[in-house]
């Protein structure tokens, strides 16, 4: 390992491979449109009529969470208004005139999954939810989600109100980047008040490591199930789109994308290697790093894992111990999914022959001027 970024100082070195893992047996899979999703390399494993589009029920929430955590204030306490309550569908039952934050609407729109609460988040904006939906909208084409337009905050169907697989599961990854919706997405129960919430997502119960994220139904889109599964670190996400029985196809899309993992050690705390120390009493100084890195990977997968340091090639004395020296970086593809600071395990200090050099001489010259 030392002599490795020792090099890497130097050369700034990143390897990747373009291959993808994809499972050896393709699951069995009754959705009509699913998808296993890997946000670590970007990547889907496994695909089934991914690109066609179809109505995402209640699963439109996700985006409907992940603008109000982003532009509300999460702990203003909202008023709720008469024409908010009643919704059609599932609701948490809003009572007109009660007092409810923003994270407490959060917790009735992704447990609950509440219309009235997805009505409520629409309206605060600006008091016209079409505004609110209008930023859905925006927020899509942002995240690059071509073949997904809403026509409301609940998942309501409507005739332009669609995505696909594809596209949830790349919403659902930035979704889980919210450490808000997160959290929120993996509460099995709450009680607020006088309610008791209890989330829809039976996945969380039924598979080990289950974060999140969404359930949907109407009669139009069937089942629909956006999840998420955390082991070691190492995330995916799966997506259902009208699927008669969701919760055993996302158990086999993960149980494949789980299996053959391995730790890797991609850093280890402690000695970096060593970087060139000019005009030093020392030649170099040694780095060192306090936190190290490990991911679970399948074999074919460590190559692709780079590591990049940010820091001078050589450095000038004096340096001090425990000072910084730079970053270290831990990269998958083009992204930085660690980094670290790097810092001096040595003090070099400025050899004595220094006091010749030009600027001490120059300085010498108008010294005696002024004497």
């Amino acid at each position: 390992m030392k002599k490795t970024l020792s090099i890497i100082l130097v050369f700034s070195f990143v390897a990747f491979i373009c291959c993808g893992y994809k499972p050896a047996a393709e699951p069995d899979i009754s959705a009509q449109s699913a998808v296993l999703y890997d946000p670590l390399f970007g990547e889907f494993i496994f695909e089934k009529n991914a690109d066609v589009r179809r109505g995402m029920a209640s699963t439109t929430k996700i985006m409907t969470a992940v603008i109000a955590a982003e532009l509300y204030d999460l702990d203003a306490e909202i008023e709720i208004q008469p024409k908010w309550c009643g919704a059609e569908g599932s609701s948490m039952y809003l009572q007109s005139g009660e007092r409810l934050s923003v994270r407490e609407l959060l917790y009735g729109l992704l447990l609950a999954s509440g219309n009235d609460a997805a009505t409520a988040l629409s309206y605060i904006y600006s008091g016209n939810p079409e505004d609110f939906v209008a930023l859905m909208n925006r927020k899509a084409r942002e995240l690059g989600l071509e073949d997904t337009h809403f026509d409301n905050p609940s998942g309501l169907d409507g005739e332009t109100h669609f995505s696909t697989a594809k596209d949830m599961a790349m919403l659902a990854a930035y979704a889980m980047e919210n450490e808000t919706v997160a959290s929120v997405a993996a509460c099995r129960s709450i009680r607020l008040g006088d309610r008791y919430l209890k989330n829809h997502n039976k996945l969380l119960e039924l598979f080990e490591g289950t974060t999140g994220i969404k359930t949907g139904f109407t009669k139009a889109c069937g089942r629909c199930l956006v999840s998420a599964v955390q082991r070691n670190g190492r995330m995916f996400i799966a997506v259902t789109l009208n699927a008669p029985d969701d919760w055993n196809d996302h158990m086999r899309m993960y149980e494949g994308a789980f299996s053959g993992l391995s730790r890797s050690d991609i850093v280890c705390a402690g000695d970096l290697g060593t970087v060139p120390v000019l005009s030093g009493s020392l030649r170099e100084s040694r780095l060192y790093v306090n936190e190290g890195f490990s991911a679970y990977l399948r074999p074919e997968e460590q190559a692709r894992i780079g590591i990049s340091i940010k820091g001078a090639r050589f450095c000038y004395a004096p340096v001090r111990a425990g000072e910084p020296y730079g970053e270290l970086r831990v990269l998958c593809k083009d992204r930085i999914i660690f980094s670290t600071p790097i810092y001096f395990s040595d003090s070099v200090n400025l050899t004595e022959r220094e006091g010749n050099s030009l600027w001490d001489r120059i300085q010498n010259i108008f010294r005696r001027k002024n004497l």
